[in-house]
């Protein structure tokens, strides 16, 4: 099976030799970076280590980002998709882990899941409020889904090429809320979703929401979990929601 690590980057300059010297050798057939806009030398140095870099030619944001990474590694003929991202605040060591599970038949969908025990994630650095936030928008995800994942928010995922080809994640939005909308969207289409415990790494080189852009980003899944609700009732049906056909 064909394994591509996808890295959505913006300004990863500082981190991104640290990242990929984490990914186990031979654990990925081929790494995809896609630069959305970097104001530092991240393209130049992707492009001098190897990397099938893609570049934007204005940002899209987070999710936008992803979209492209989808595109292309699913265009390169990926079976099974890891996002790893550049900024070395997930531990990359884990690939094998992820991918062996989807690869094995276990899962659809792997997940790293940060919040093993509330003292490692807070001494990790994680901020309390995010740590209040995720524990309790993990609880409403997981009740209203069906789901029993130990969180939602995790930015380390590993997808097989079905759930690629089935999920809309096409119409999901460009910001960060695209994270939420691809797992309640694989919940939606009854895909088998997992994770794996991983380190939480807080420093100033890893990227990270304020509290503002978190707000809006929990009270967008709110809505999310609203909808998905009202969809599997089939009082409104949710194109995003819904399978493609093939």
């Amino acid at each position: 099976m064909k394994i591509i690590a996808v890295l959505p980057a913006y300004n990863a300059e500082k981190t991104l030799e640290k990242t990929l010297a984490d990914i186990p050798k031979g654990s990925v057939h081929e790494v995809i970076l896609v630069d959305d806009c970097s104001k530092d030398g991240t393209v130049e140095l992707s492009r001098r280590l190897g990397l099938h870099t893609v570049v934007h030619e204005k940002n899209r944001g987070y999710g936008g980002n992803q979209k492209t990474c989808y595109a292309e590694a699913l265009k390169r003929g990926a079976d099974i998709v890891i996002m790893i991202h550049p900024d070395y605040q997930y531990d990359a060591r884990l690939t094998p882990v992820m991918t062996g599970l989807i690869a094995s038949g276990v899962c659809d969908v792997v997940l790293g899941n940060r919040i093993r025990t509330r003292w490692e994630a807070l001494e990790g650095g994680m901020p309390f409020y995010k740590y209040i936030f995720n524990r309790l928008l993990t609880i409403m995800e997981n009740s209203v889904t069906g789901q029993n994942l130990g969180e939602w928010h995790s930015g380390l995922r590993a997808y097989s090429r079905q759930v690629l080809e089935t999920v809309r994640w096409e119409l999901n939005s460009d910001d960060f809320v695209f994270d939420q909308q691809f797992l309640i969207q694989a919940a939606s289409c009854r895909f088998r979703l997992g994770d794996v415990p991983v380190p939480v790494r807080y420093f100033p080189e890893a990227s990270s929401i304020n509290f503002k852009r978190s707000v809006v980003y929990g009270l967008s899944t709110l809505v999310l979990l609203v909808e998905h609700l009202i969809h599997k009732s089939k009082l409104v049906r949710f194109g995003f929601l819904t399978a493609k056909t093939h």
